[in-house]
């Protein structure tokens, strides 16, 4: 029996051997997910709750107005950190950004980000009438952006059907993050061949962090530090991913920003650790690994 349809199980310390990247063990992946919330629906999730427990019709301008600060003065902000030391990043980004947003769209590609697909607007798959026609056309919008295939998705909210992955891996997807089942890279059953799972995060991700267990502003550094502390004996062994998973809206507010710079310094000066994006992280396994996938069996047993 499989518990999970698309990974078999395995125990983090009997997994294969894999070469660091460039020598360095520690891998960071700063992930930007990049979001466009239409006005007239209802938001995808709210810093402050309708007063008297009313239920809020469109428009919802307070939380509206959080989201469009963080794209507005967030993303500048955090641009400027990444680019003053050099770091690359990946935007998980609504395709329909592209022409909500164009500005910011711009300055993205001109930044060199890897556009990662996360959808046509900040909606569920699980929603969606057509997701394959969802999926397409995402694809097809953030390739017009940059002239570059897209090769690496997160799902937005992370939600999927039965179906989502076989689609995703039909339409040329090579990496997907929306297993988070491990700190390396995984390989991945669909019905159309193996795939790369690549590490995504609850953790280190500032909506649980700040929009669901209300930290403190000092908490997404805490949990940077204390993430290494444990990890550091482990890279022994193998590898491992550290994501750093934002939302402009909440980790480019200014007294999150400070402490988010503050993480980016404690992870640069080490000499073991190596900043990355989707592909360059899926690329670097997929050589590592060297397997292919062979080992993973072509079906797996059927749900409990």
């Amino acid at each position: 029996m499989w518990p999970n349809p698309r990974i078999p199980f395995e125990l983090a310390n009997k997994r294969r051997k894999l070469a660091p990247l460039n020598g360095k063990p520690l891998i960071v992946h700063v992930a930007m997910n990049i979001e466009y919330w239409p006005i007239n629906r209802p938001m995808p999730r709210g810093i402050i709750p309708p007063p008297h427990g009313a239920q809020i019709a469109p428009p919802d301008v307070p939380n509206f107005s959080w989201v469009e600060y963080g794209l507005r003065v967030g993303m500048p902000r955090i641009m400027r950190m990444l680019a003053e030391r050099g770091l690359p990043a990946s935007a998980l980004i609504n395709a329909q950004v592209a022409d909500a947003y164009p500005a910011l769209m711009d300055a993205v590609v001109e930044a060199g980000w890897e556009l990662v697909g996360h959808g046509w607007f900040q909606q569920s798959l699980k929603q969606a009438d057509d997701e394959r026609a969802v999926i397409r056309k995402s694809l097809d919008r953030l390739k017009a952006a940059d002239g570059r295939q897209v090769r690496a998705w997160l799902g937005p909210g992370i939600g999927e059907s039965f179906d989502t992955v076989d689609i995703l891996k039909e339409e040329g997807i090579e990496f997907l993050h929306d297993w988070v089942v491990d700190d390396l890279p995984v390989w991945m059953r669909t019905i159309h061949g193996p795939m790369v799972g690549l590490p995504y995060t609850m953790e280190l991700n500032d909506v649980p962090i700040y929009a669901v267990q209300n930290g403190s502003t000092d908490e997404f550094f805490k949990r940077v530090e204390a993430t290494v502390a444990t990890l550091e004996p482990e890279l022994e062994q193998n590898p491992r991913v550290i994501t750093l998973a934002l939302h402009p809206h909440l980790i480019g507010v200014p007294h999150v920003a400070h402490f988010f710079e503050r993480s980016l310094d404690l992870l640069v000066k080490r000499n073991d650790t190596v900043f990355v994006t989707s592909s360059v992280m899926g690329d670097w396994f997929v050589e590592a690994d060297g397997t292919g996938g062979a080992d993973l069996p072509n079906e797996a047993p059927p749900l409990p």
